[in-house]
């Protein structure tokens, strides 16, 4: 596996390091790369445009000859709706997997289309699974699409994307997957995965900022999506028809946040593509996990479930324990940890994406270790009614 050979530093003048789903820490080359003015009409802006499309479709494997890129302005949420608004016709129905807020958001976007849908809602323990989707879709002909959440980030958990995607396959289905937090560090090669379209974001695991995201699809699904879509702006075929015509963004692109996604994809490529990227981000989870492990905390998933993208922990059951608190003090030591997402139970999380090493993420658990000294805290250790919990759920 290459090595990376991007510089992991600290950021620079103080700025702490956000162990979050991203946005994310970037690397200085990149913060760089926004700092000149771009034209939003000019040929070297359509340039841009037609070459970071052509560097997110080499990362497709085998098989990438089929598909195109579009991307699309604003948050990843734009995007998850863009797909399912463009490539779900108003007489189509999606089986939606969800085990977390991400699934449940696409079941909502679904509402909001007036698309028909059948939920299945597993909880935040434990992944949906190729037999319970064979099983719905044999009782429900109508069903057309099945969408995967490849890694569910309000707790972590890393999906089976091939089993499920398999499963639909199997069944006549189109695939579609939500890999907002997963593309780029975890393999979603189309010769195997073949998906009818995907989507990611710019400030996910290729390492750039907010701005825009991607859709990725078939080229016949685009051109047959053509009059679907309920919005504007979300149309995937209209932008796309737009940018094969004339290179151009329909609406004002975010140049800055392009330019800067290309430096970062200049960083993905040295640092050994996708093999490469998710390779240093499980390093980073296992020697975070081990380390907050050893301090008594307890992963929310088994380890088999557990993505090298973020992990929910349990909060402490000691009584002073308090999460605002634990928060202040390690953004105070240049950490900046996410609130929990759970229904059921108190926790936190911590990601393992950007540009921290495993470095890093020992500096990570040395920073918990003080801060539970600097509030008292004797352990770690969840409460027994969560542990209970996550055994009843999980079984």
């Amino acid at each position: 596996m290459p090595s990376n050979t991007l510089p992991i530093v600290s950021p620079r003048l103080g700025e702490p390091y956000l162990l979050t789903p991203g946005p994310l820490t970037t690397s200085y080359e990149v913060k760089e790369a926004m700092l000149r003015d771009w034209g939003s009409w000019d040929d070297d802006f359509r340039a841009m445009t037609r070459e970071m499309r052509n560097q997110l479709l080499a990362l497709l494997g085998d098989g990438r000859a089929d598909y195109d890129c579009v991307p699309i302005q604003g948050s990843g949420s734009y995007c998850v709706e863009a797909m399912l608004g463009s490539f779900v016709a108003r007489d189509d129905k999606v089986l939606v997997l969800a085990n977390g807020a991400y699934g449940l958001r696409a079941a909502k976007t679904m509402e909001y289309l007036g698309r028909d849908f059948h939920l299945v809602n597993k909880g935040d323990y434990m992944p949906p699974r190729g037999d319970e989707v064979a099983e719905i879709l044999a009782q429900d002909p109508a069903i057309t699409h099945v969408l995967i959440i490849h890694c569910e980030t309000s707790s972590g958990i890393l999906n089976p994307v091939e089993e499920l995607a398999d499963a639909a396959h199997a069944a006549g289905r189109k695939v579609l997957i939500d890999s907002m937090s997963a593309f780029g560090a975890l393999p979603l090669d189309v010769s195997r995965v073949k998906y009818a379209a995907m989507v990611s974001s710019a400030n996910k695991c290729i390492e750039g900022v907010p701005g825009f995201g991607f859709v990725i699809a078939r080229r016949d699904e685009i051109e047959a999506a053509e009059g679907n879509s309920h919005s504007l702006s979300l149309d995937v075929h209209a932008q796309w028809a737009t940018m094969e015509k004339t290179g151009q963004w329909r609406f004002t692109p975010p140049t800055h946040v392009v330019a800067a996604f290309l430096k970062a994809l200049e960083g993905h490529a040295r640092e050994g593509g996708v093999a490469g990227r998710g390779g240093r981000y499980t390093r980073n989870r296992d020697v975070m996990v081990e380390g907050m492990r050893k301090l008594g905390f307890e992963t929310l998933l088994a380890d088999r479930w557990l993505s090298p993208i973020i992990v929910t922990f349990f909060c402490p059951a000691d009584p002073n324990f308090e999460f605002t608190r634990f928060y202040e003090l390690m953004k105070s030591k240049g950490f900046i940890i996410y609130p929990g997402k759970l229904t059921v139970v108190d926790s936190f999380r911590v990601g393992c994406i950007g540009q921290m090493d495993e470095n890093t993420m020992r500096q990570v658990v040395e920073a918990a270790r003080e801060t539970l000294d600097e509030m008292d805290v004797g352990t770690a250790a969840p409460p027994q009614a969560a542990l209970d919990e996550r055994k009843k759920l999980a079984a």
